[in-house]
């Protein structure tokens, strides 16, 4: 019991002998040691809190038929937005650019070069280069007039759809057969000309069309470097090293001729060949 005391008038008295000393430095804060820079410890009156604005959102409930309009076209443009990646790739040549693109990749025995974040880039700036006539009458049939309200939504998705529509069945002018077994899938009557076949039935006759397309050249390109793969492999097994990987060995010999070739120009160029007529 006499030691809890004793503790308790120790702390009394530490208490207190701090409470005098700190008064006088806190009297003392604004003076500062002699060569010290001069400083005060206030705010300066000139700096502005800062303002942070309110953010308030309301629903409301359309009251003319322009709200409502407005409402729609909203939803349709954030629906387009959504759907614009998968647009991008299957009503475009970009489908067939980027599968012929892999097709090299693998013929040249590579797995990490280029990556294939690269060769979808050279696909995607390419299929612009090629579609950018098609985009531009979009723009300026379907995008622009409704902008200016000269036309309706309606009107503006014909436009928009048309030239679309010209394109895909351009490139499959030469072979028909798909858009003959989804319009016989369908019970459809044989169509007489383009404005007859529906777009549900036209795109998956296209992607269909670009795939077929895309494999043959990928099967032509294939031929000159399995050929070298077959003649290494020959003359390692003449050799008797038949434990020694033949790609290995036969990849050096296929960039060299790759490049021999100009292999990068002659690709790009034969694939625009094969889409501009």
């Amino acid at each position: 019991m006499k030691f809890n005391k004793l503790k308790k008038v120790f702390f009394l008295f530490l208490l207190i002998m701090l409470t005098f000393v700190s008064q006088p430095l806190f009297a003392q804060s604004n003076n500062f040691p002699q060569g010290a820079a001069q400083g005060t410890t206030e705010m300066n009156p000139n700096i502005r809190t800062p303002v942070v604005p309110n953010v308030d959102v309301q629903i409301t409930q359309p009251q003319t038929g322009r709200e409502i309009a407005f409402s729609v076209r909203l939803l349709l443009l954030l629906t387009i937005l959504t759907l614009a990646p998968s647009i991008l790739i299957l009503v475009t040549c970009f489908l067939r650019f980027s599968i012929v693109l892999d097709f090299i990749k693998r013929a040249l025995s590579l797995q990490q070069v280029p990556p294939t974040s690269v060769l979808n880039g050279i696909a995607f700036f390419m299929t612009i280069f090629v579609m950018w006539p098609t985009f531009t009458r979009i723009y300026d049939n379907a995008y622009k007039p409704l902008s200016e309200n000269a036309i309706t939504i309606e009107e503006a998705y014909h436009e928009a759809e048309a030239p679309l529509r010209m394109f895909m069945y351009g490139q499959m002018a030469d072979d028909t057969s798909y858009i003959k077994m989804f319009m016989g899938m369908a019970k459809l009557e044989k169509p007489n000309t383009l404005a007859d076949v529906p777009t549900y039935i036209l795109v998956p006759s296209y992607i269909l069309h670009e795939l077929t397309v895309a494999f043959k050249i990928g099967v032509i390109l294939y031929i000159p470097f399995i050929i070298i793969d077959m003649v290494v492999a020959s003359i390692l097994m003449a050799m008797g090293m038949m434990m020694l990987p033949p790609v290995q060995i036969s990849m050096p010999f296929k960039l060299i001729l790759f490049v021999l070739v100009d292999g990068w120009g002659l690709l790009t160029q034969q694939l625009f060949n094969s889409v501009i007529r």
